[in-house]
């Protein structure tokens, strides 16, 4: 090997290119057995970023059973989750991204609608009660927003008849889980009301049922300070749930008489926020045995005996892992580590062999090209949990003195959380010399309930200077050139960048895609399910108008001085065009050098492979200006200046 060559952070030359970062990957999700198959879902840039089904084929390489254009995706809670389901007798059950119709698909036909045709109406976390489907249906109208579980027959009838499809249980905000006992009289579900989140406070439901409705109800456990996520039936008299009254999200079992006996106790958690619908932390597996994920920052799979109330660990190298679907001696669980790829993979519980059936990636680069993932904590106000990503680039070296630059990336939600893993966005960045810090800052899940719950009333507060103590303390440890440190971060991660820059000195650039700029018009314009969002990360309505106002980065212009580059779908409905818009039209009014892009036919997550290469190249031009450097290979990214013309 030749030796290295000596050259400035952020202008190394990478194999990764923007086309290999959006195109080559195909997030999986939502597989399962079907007979003796193994069906599952995943998202194709380079199909517009359609969601279709697939299948293992015999060589290993997926069969399409869900063809273009069909888009397998539900806008429940606009996020989606359980859009498709399957059996070796019903074949799949769908939802259609286009007209959130429920579809059915029989191996040689075509799809055969299920539902009518209702524009407002959307189904998801399907599952099959006999020859029906179960669903959550969520109903826009004049009033507000409804939601039911229901019950519509596969036969097609209800497509023309409305009143074929039953109305099981209503009478909350939001409901979610619907399990029905093996003998069919009674149903379980989790429910909860704004301005409630699921984190927050669920409850657990069990009602009695006559014919097809559920004529009574009580909750189990839960409540406003208690959320309670996927019941699972336990023989007729018992439940499985997850409950975080410990402090933790842990595994229970719930007796109908309401007593409660933990499972799996532990200062981990087994659990986290259900943005999407139909997400699985625990499986039933045949043997008696419980399959549970625990994270603690990282996540491990543990393999609970009820019976003996032990657990063992299972010996995997995944610091990442969700589950999907148990078979007879078999788990299908979707995962990676910072060295092992995401995807989906088979494990044998009898010999603890782990089986790639699909990888997120095509293809990519020598591994020495991709960075190492560094467990960090930093301490500011509070303890930050971080992943470092350094520079890595075998063929690079930067110049003797040189500390490169940083790239502070904050994940959305802003209650979600970052694990370590393969990620060719950062190693689009760190095989170019340009470093990654990954917070999760207080407010984020995997470590328990406080600090979960650190962000309530506090967003714009905590967020902001958990990731300001992240990148001065990547500094002060002489790792990060301070000069040079960048924030990027989409939806609530892009309002965080919006307060950081308005707020601080410490960054000298920032990328904001989808963000939050006015908080006001944001409880306004969104969508319902984060519709009250607000009341608990700053406060509620009218009573915190002066909150509201004092925390929006719109308010707060005069604070900036420097360069901003903005990215916006414009069908996004979570958050909407003129958040970015009205912080676009401050920056011109400031004479701040920016740039404002969008994206038609994009929501609230960029999924078109155009879209996404766009974006990549523009990040770069643009830290490459700010932060004093030029890529090789990368188009240059026009910035508004008060000198230039104005683009609009």
């Amino acid at each position: 090997m030749t030796d290295t060559v000596v050259a400035p952070f952020g202008s190394w030359t990478s194999p990764l290119s923007a086309a290999d970062v959006a195109g080559g990957s195909h997030p999986v999700s939502g597989a399962r057995y079907v007979g003796d198959q193994i069906w599952w879902s995943e998202v194709r840039a380079t199909e517009g970023g359609r969601s279709g089904v697939y299948r293992a084929g015999d060589e290993g390489d997926p069969v399409v059973l869900l063809p273009s254009p069909w888009n397998a995706r539900s806008r429940v809670h606009e996020y989606g989750g359980g859009a498709w389901t399957a059996d070796s007798d019903s074949g799949l059950v769908f939802v259609e991204f286009s007209d959130q119709r429920i579809y059915r698909l029989a191996p040689g036909d075509e799809p055969e609608v299920l539902t009518p045709d209702a524009p407002g109406t959307a189904y998801g976390d399907l599952s099959f009660a006999g020859d029906r489907v179960v669903a959550v249906r969520e109903v826009q109208t004049d009033a507000g927003v409804e939601r039911d579980i229901v019950l519509i027959p596969l036969d097609g009838s209800a497509a023309e008849d409305p009143g074929r499809i039953v109305s099981v249980v209503a009478g909350s905000d939001f409901v979610a889980y619907p399990r029905f006992s093996a003998d069919g009289t009674r149903l379980a579900w989790i429910a909860w009301d704004h301005p409630r989140m699921p984190w927050d406070g669920t409850e657990l439901r069990v009602g009695e049922l006559e014919g097809d409705r559920v004529t009574g109800w009580y909750s189990l456990i839960g409540g406003e300070t208690e959320s309670v996520l996927q019941p699972e039936w336990d023989g007729l008299d018992a439940l499985y749930a997850i409950t975080d009254r410990t402090g933790w999200w842990n595994l229970v079992r719930v007796g109908l008489d309401g007593t409660v006996a933990p499972q799996l106790d532990q200062e981990r958690e087994t659990g986290g926020p259900l943005w999407n619908l139909g997400l699985r932390w625990f499986l039933p597996l045949s043997d008696g045995r419980i399959a549970a994920v625990s994270t603690r920052g990282s996540d491990r799979l543990e393999l609970l005996s009820p019976a003996t109330g032990t657990a063992e660990q299972a010996p995997l190298e995944l610091t990442g892992i969700e589950l999907a679907d148990a078979a007879p001696g078999r788990i299908l669980l979707e995962g990676g580590s910072a060295l092992l790829v995401d995807g989906l993979r088979e494990l044998d519980l009898r010999t603890g062999r782990l089986r790639d059936i699909r990888l997120a990636y095509d293809a990519l680069p020598e591994s020495d090209y991709l960075p190492l993932a560094e467990e960090r904590t930093f301490d500011g106000a509070r303890d930050v949990h971080t992943l470092v990503y350094p520079p890595r680039n075998p063929a690079f070296r930067g110049p003797e003195g040189e500390l490169p630059p940083y790239v502070a990336f904050v994940h959305g939600g802003p209650t979600a959380q970052s694990k370590a893993g393969v990620n060719l966005v950062f190693a689009y960045y760190t095989s170019r010399g340009i470093g990654v810090v990954d917070v999760n800052y207080g407010g984020s899940t995997g470590y328990g309930r406080e600090y979960r719950d650190r962000l309530l009333g506090q967003w714009g507060v905590v967020d902001v200077e958990d990731v300001i103590a992240a990148v001065t303390g990547l500094a002060d440890a002489g790792l990060a050139d301070r000069s040079r440190l960048a924030i990027e971060g989409g939806s609530a991660g892009g309002w965080t960048v919006l307060s950081a820059l308005t707020r601080s000195d410490e960054f000298a650039c920032g990328v904001s895609l989808y963000g939050v700029a006015d908080l006001t018009a944001l409880a306004a314009e969104t969508h319902d399910f984060e519709a009250r969002y607000t009341d608990g990360l700053v406060g509620p309505l009218p009573e915190a108008q002066a909150l509201y106002d004092e925390r929006s980065p719109l308010n707060h212009l005069d604070g900036l001085d420097c360069p901003v580059l903005l990215l916006q779908g414009l069908d996004d409905r979570v958050v909407p065009p003129a958040q970015s818009e009205r912080f676009r039209d401050g920056l011109l009014a400031k004479g701040i050098p920016h740039a404002y892009l969008v994206f038609p036919g994009e929501g609230h997550g960029f999924r078109k492979m155009e879209t996404r290469i766009r974006v990549r190249e523009a990040c770069l031009s643009f830290y490459g200006q700010a932060l004093g450097f030029t890529p090789p290979g990368i188009p240059v990214l026009p910035l508004w200046r008060p000198a230039a013309a104005d683009p609009r």
